[in-house]
């Protein structure tokens, strides 16, 4: 690890020289707040501060140009029973270093490509894969090579990576926000490609991937050893003002993973997979206001010594389900949720949204979702209730601050209320107040 961040600093520097260096920057502050916790094993009622600051340089103007990204998120005030993790926590450290060189006629006369390498961040197609989540207070960091490469109408992404672990991991060590340098191993892997064809009807796009992680066992690290392979396929026609727009997207991984962290535990096979289906409108309006259907299946473990839970990899949260943050309750494993979205944009500095959505679980015994909360007999039913969740962003200054206010309701259903580990509150309360400065 050393000697990638040695090789990176070097890589850097030599271009420094002869180029100016462009400079970018951030910083966000964040509370986060939350009442009636629905996730298993955490305080009920917690706020805490987060502070994520972030400084970004560029160099170089031909084909070879170098970057790098320094991000620190830290939070402070959490409890003894803090729901904070890594998650929330990555102090100091330096998540991108990387060189990229522009490729002429890579794949045949008229063709444009480049590759990548060190350290990035990734977003692949719809990014419920693989995808830099912005609303977490860290990232999904990624050591190794991309390739991209495009003709015509045709593009596609291939990369080899070993995905950054967050250090560090204890719960002591993250509450004193201690720096330590995220490592990469190569008992952990991630590799993927993507296939994009634009206009395969008309207004109409599609891309199909497959995606292969390895992991193991390293030094102290105990995982599930998974071994999973994922393909995607999507077709999906983007909002316009006055036009209807869809997507549906269809995921199954297969594979196998060990069905606990002890050494011994036995390995099962996986079968898995995910449906995601959107259709709406945007009017013609000022506001552009659009209004969505949307349809989120994801399977979960049933009985019969396999494993049927829905792995989400590296994908994003928000723009789909819920936030992250304290909440983190809703994710793409063990779900079956239909909703209702109204988005608007009453003007370039103001723009918000308000979702509703209904929640079963697709297994009634295994755990909902990301909450932790299971009933391995079953009793509890399957329905986990209805998730409000709205988010309003306005641009004081523009481009230079601005606010953001999220605000989640979860009213909880018979399972959350009655499974054995649940906790034992009241509907949840969810809510953060932002302010982003960029410079």
């Amino acid at each position: 690890m050393t000697r990638v961040l040695a090789l990176s600093a070097m890589v850097l520097a030599a271009p420094a020289a002869a180029v100016p260096l462009d400079l970018s920057g951030n910083v966000r502050v964040r509370i986060d707040g939350i009442d009636n916790q629905a996730r298993a094993g955490f305080a009920s009622d917690e706020t805490v501060l987060n502070l994520r600051t972030t400084l970004t340089a560029h160099a170089g103007d031909g084909p070879l140009k170098v970057a790098a990204e320094l991000v620190d998120s830290r939070v402070y005030g959490e409890g003894p029973r803090t729901a904070v993790g890594t998650n929330e926590v990555n102090a100091l450290e330096l998540v991108q270093a990387y060189l990229t060189a522009d490729l002429n006629d890579p794949i045949g006369t008229g063709s444009s490509g480049q590759l990548q390498l060190g350290r990035f961040l990734i977003d692949i197609g719809s990014r419920r894969l693989v995808a830099n989540e912005d609303y977490r207070n860290t990232t999904n960091g990624f050591t190794g090579a991309r390739l991209d490469v495009s003709q015509g109408g045709w593009s596609a992404i291939a990369f080899y990576t070993l995905p950054q672990i967050r250090l560090p991991d204890d719960l002591p060590s993250i509450r004193r926000n201690k720096v330590e340098i995220d490592k990469e191993t190569f008992n952990f892997r991630f590799a993927g490609l993507l296939v994009t064809k634009r206009d395969m009807l008309p207004g109409w796009h599609a891309d199909t991937g497959l995606y292969r992680l390895d992991e193991n066992d390293a030094d102290e690290r105990r995982t599930r050893n998974r071994h999973l392979t994922t393909a995607s396929i999507r077709l999906f026609r983007p909002p316009a003002p006055g036009k209807f727009h869809a997507q549906a997207e269809y995921i199954t991984q297969h594979g196998r993973i060990r069905s606990g962290l002890a050494p011994l535990a036995p390995r099962v096979p996986v079968n898995a997979w995910f449906v995601h289906g959107s259709f709406g409108y945007t009017f013609a309006h000022p506001w552009a206001p659009r209004l969505t259907f949307e349809y989120d299946h994801a399977s979960g473990d049933k009985a019969g010594g396999g494993n049927g839970r829905f792995d989400t990899l590296f994908g994003m949260r928000r723009p789909d389900l819920g936030p992250a943050g304290l909440y983190f309750a809703i994710g793409r494993t063990n779900i079956i949720t239909p909703a209702l979205r109204l988005e608007a944009t009453p003007s370039k500095r103001l723009d918000g949204f308000i979702a509703w959505r209904e929640m079963w679980l697709d297994s009634r015994t295994d755990v909902f979702s990301t909450t932790g909360v299971r009933d391995p007999a079953g009793r509890s039913g399957r329905y986990a209730g209805a998730e409000f969740d709205t988010r309003l962003r306005w641009w004081a200054v523009p481009e230079r601050l601005r606010l953001e206010a999220n605000g989640t309701y979860l009213r909880k259903g018979r399972f959350l209320r009655t499974a054995p580990n649940g906790p034992r509150t009241s509907d949840t309360r969810y809510y953060s107040l932002n302010a982003s400065v960029f410079f």
